[in-house]
């Protein structure tokens, strides 16, 4: 098949859609499926010279909603070369242009939603939500309508979905997610970590790495941090991750607060295998985030057999804590530290079996290769009759007259 994958940008600091994006690539090509992409980054951004794909960027994009007047002429111009086009994320233009570009052309077009239709959002920023009902029915919700299918990572994530609008009318398809493996030899990655970060190699690594934001939930983590760090003199805190310099101000200022500054270390952005060094020098990854949809870095940790500390508001939590590859608890401060506590508390056999667990969990549910098989399924099987028949609406859209 020939995919065009469109997203408004391809910047690895973006986090896990994009890094999803180029492993789904990497993957599809290995299998013999040619794969683009065309995004609103500017066409000099030095990111794109390591892109694993042939990049159209169109951009700069304007403002948050990434704006760009060429998309859509581009997208008329070469939509026919595909045979599918995926859109990525919602919100930002490069949806609406496909959605308007792609009408009477017969490629047809999907959308990834990558959780931004979790209702969290609504309750987090209830002002953005009231914004974003100004142009969900003549923008959005058109472009998942007339999608021929809509995308989600796990069930969850789709039945969440439906609780943000009313009007809501799309067909549904569950995919799953994957991540990469560690590239190179264990030893030599962590290896390699430390002789960045020297004075972290005699350290209990606690390991935060992903996009610094406050649906992470970093003050959570700092604040659980705190709790326990007088219980291990050489536990330590490593942030690693990019994000706007008011969030990691606040949150270094935290840290001031809670007098465990020495005891936290702020790498920004890692990748390659200075990331997946991070990875293997950790004792455990920890995310108590208050929304995923999948979770990328979670998928990423248990790939490296790196043990897991998540909130039950991470749409894979089951399935790790079936498997026993780390511990599950609320979003809050308490469920935080009690995630870290019990994890102190475990013995080294105990922290060694959690270990093994973490990579059998990522093999038998994360892997890329299974979500590009489920992905190709979806794209080659979903036939426009199936679609007719199983157009899913939300309960009051009975009531409400097509727009």
């Amino acid at each position: 098949m020939r995919l065009l994958h469109v997203l408004p940008s391809l910047d690895p600091a973006a986090g896990g859609p994009v890094e999803g994006v180029r492993q789904c690539a990497l993957a599809l090509a290995t299998l013999g499926h040619h794969v683009e992409a065309a995004t609103v980054d500017a066409p000099d951004a030095p990111f794109l010279a390591n892109a694993p794909l042939p990049v159209a960027a169109l951009g700069p994009g304007r403002g948050k909603y990434a704006y760009a007047p060429g998309v859509v002429a581009w997208l008329r111009e070469h939509a026919s070369r595909f045979d599918a086009v995926i859109v990525h994320g919602l919100w930002q233009y490069p949806g609406l242009a496909t959605h308007r570009a792609l009408r009477g052309l017969g490629v047809p077009y999907y959308v990834f939603v990558h959780g931004m239709l979790d209702p969290w959002f609504k309750r987090a920023y209830p002002l953005k939500h009231a914004k974003k009902w100004l142009y969900w029915p003549w923008a959005e919700y058109r472009v998942l309508r007339d999608a021929r299918a809509v995308l989600f990572t796990t069930a969850q994530e789709r039945a969440l979905a439906r609780q943000s609008f009313w009007l809501y009318r799309v067909r549904e398809r569950v995919v799953s997610h994957g991540a990469a493996s560690p590239t190179g030899d264990e030893r030599q990655l962590r290896a390699g970590f430390f002789s960045a970060y020297p004075a972290l190699a005699e350290q209990r690594l606690v390991l935060f790495l992903g996009r610094i934001h406050p649906k992470k939930g970093c003050d959570i983590l700092l604040r659980a941090f705190a709790h326990v760090a007088a219980a291990e003199p050489r536990l330590h805190l490593v942030f690693a991750g990019a994000g706007d310099a008011d969030t990691i101000s606040r949150l270094r200022a935290l840290a001031s607060e809670l007098r465990i500054t020495e005891r936290v270390t702020w790498t920004g952005l890692l990748q390659g295998d200075l990331k997946w060094g991070a990875f293997a020098a950790s004792d455990v990854f920890a995310l108590p985030s208050h929304q995923e949809n999948f979770g990328v870095a979670v998928a990423e940790a248990l790939a490296s057999g790196t043990p897991v500390l998540i909130s039950d508001k991470i749409n894979i939590w089951r399935e790790i804590e079936a498997d026993r590859a780390g511990f599950v608890a609320s979003d809050t401060i308490e469920g935080a530290t009690a995630n870290l506590r019990q994890w102190l508390a475990l013995d080294a056999p105990s922290r060694a079996h959690m270990r093994a667990r973490a990579r059998t969990t990522f093999i038998e549910h994360f892997t890329v290769d299974a979500h590009v098989r489920k992905l190709l399924q979806v794209l080659e099987h979903d036939s426009p009759c199936a679609q007719r028949t199983e157009r899913t609406s939300a309960p009051r859209m009975a009531a409400k007259p097509d727009l």
